[in-house]
């Protein structure tokens, strides 16, 4: 009787707390450690201590310790050496009806029957269209992710929608490279979208359940990206992200640039809000992106700093002179190679050329999987080409007491994808 009423104050905790917190056992007169034992050993109790996680108070996951590490946890209880928290297994729970009290909150109903805090959701990529095209909220990318956010504004105006004022963060990318073939730039990636049950409890009912709409079963070929795992375990990253690595390129060749010359290379150095990777691999989203880089690109050339450095502004046939092609002539004047110019420069001519195709011709909004490895193969060679001109200028005579970070050297670790 004893297992039965601690395993009922165990589960009472647990689903009248916060968070979907354990109880926790701080003293040995607290508990009958006994009792707690013989619910571990009948699988009905996991034991969280800082030997599975930083914090016991959330479970984090399904125990990977045995059931006599888990019991001896809480022996060594009696010695008034440690702290543990109890939560009921998912094999306790298999009983309870949850369909009234968590019927609009999916995520809330899997963690009441034990999952894990920061166990895994995987979801189609397209689950984030809907508030990048919102203007109501607040979309942030970064390389391995996404936050979401209604505007502060609204979320406090009485008149907006209660089902809208909504929030998560923490959501990231994930990854089936089952068909990726590096040496074959057709290959298909599949990107998919993830997020900790933990994080998907932030959002109300009305966005539970839409998120449930696109949920998908990842598959044995499907992980996250490690940098995003990691730094939800509480790791540094070892290496810059795709988008993270071009800024850097581009600030530093316009302060490199600026340092040289007194003027200025390009408009901006400023990541657009929504500048990300595609939220689907569709034409349209890849011709989406291939304008927002070329703004970055060509467009973001200032013609004043080649007329600063005296670079011709109209040919021979008195026609003005592109962007592309007055960076190319700066690059001769200062006595790069036609090769090591050409070299350089395709890169971004691509980027050009891609840009002008659907302002010239109709085109059908294909949905093909290799968009994805297009896009970052794309935005890959844009940076190695901003990272070359960045090493020209930063041999320029002005530069000579600026230092390479370690994160931009050339055998530092970055990621393409």
């Amino acid at each position: 009787m004893d297992d039965l009423i601690l395993l009922e104050n165990i589960i009472s905790f647990y689903l009248d707390s916060r968070d979907f917190n354990g109880l926790p056992i701080y003293e040995p007169d607290k508990i009958d450690v006994d009792a707690a034992s013989e619910l571990v050993r009948q699988g009905l109790v996991q034991v969280v201590s800082d030997e599975d996680y930083m914090n016991p108070h959330i479970r984090p996951w399904p125990s990977g310790r045995s059931i006599e590490d888990q019991v001896d946890s809480l022996q060594r209880i009696k010695n008034n050496e440690y702290m543990v928290c109890l939560y009921p297994t998912a094999v306790a729970m298999k009983d309870y009806d949850f369909s009234d009290r968590y019927k609009d909150r999916p995520y809330h109903r899997r963690m009441a029957e034990g999952k894990g805090a920061l166990e895994l959701a995987f979801f189609r990529y397209d689950v984030l269209e809907p508030y990048r095209n919102d203007p109501r909220f607040v979309f942030r990318f970064n390389d391995y992710g996404v936050e979401i956010w209604l505007n502060d504004d609204l979320y406090i105006d009485e008149s907006e929608p209660e089902a809208d004022k909504t929030a998560i963060d923490h959501v990231g990318f994930a990854y089936d490279l089952s068909k990726f073939d590096k040496d074959d730039p057709d290959s298909e990636i599949r990107r998919l979208v993830c997020a900790l049950y933990v994080d998907l409890c932030k959002l109300n009912s009305a966005h539970q359940l839409r998120w449930s709409t696109y949920e998908v079963e990842p598959g044995p070929d499907v992980a996250p990206h490690h940098i995003w795992w990691g730094s939800q375990m509480g790791h540094w990253p070892d290496g810059m992200g795709t988008f993270e690595r071009f800024f850097f390129e581009l600030k530093t060749l316009n302060k490199l640039f600026a340092d040289a010359h007194r003027v200025d290379l390009v408009s901006t150095v400023d990541r657009p809000d929504g500048l990300g990777w595609i939220l689907r691999p569709s034409q349209s989203e890849f011709d989406s992106f291939v304008h927002q880089l070329d703004k970055l690109l060509s467009d973001n050339l200032r013609h004043k700093a080649f007329d600063e450095l005296g670079i011709a502004r109209r040919n021979d046939a008195d026609e003005l002179i592109g962007s592309l092609n007055r960076l190319d002539l700066t690059l001769e004047r200062f006595g790069v190679s036609e090769s090591a110019r050409s070299e350089v420069l395709e890169p971004l001519r691509n980027v050009r050329r891609l840009r002008q195709k659907p302002a010239h011709a109709l085109r059908e909004n294909v949905t093909n999987a290799t968009f994805v490895h297009h896009q970052a193969s794309l935005l890959r060679d844009v940076t190695t080409s901003v990272e070359l001109l960045r090493r020209f200028w930063q041999t320029h005579p002005a530069n000579a007491g600026w230092k390479e970070p370690e994160h931009a050297t050339e055998d530092a670790r970055s990621y393409w994808l």
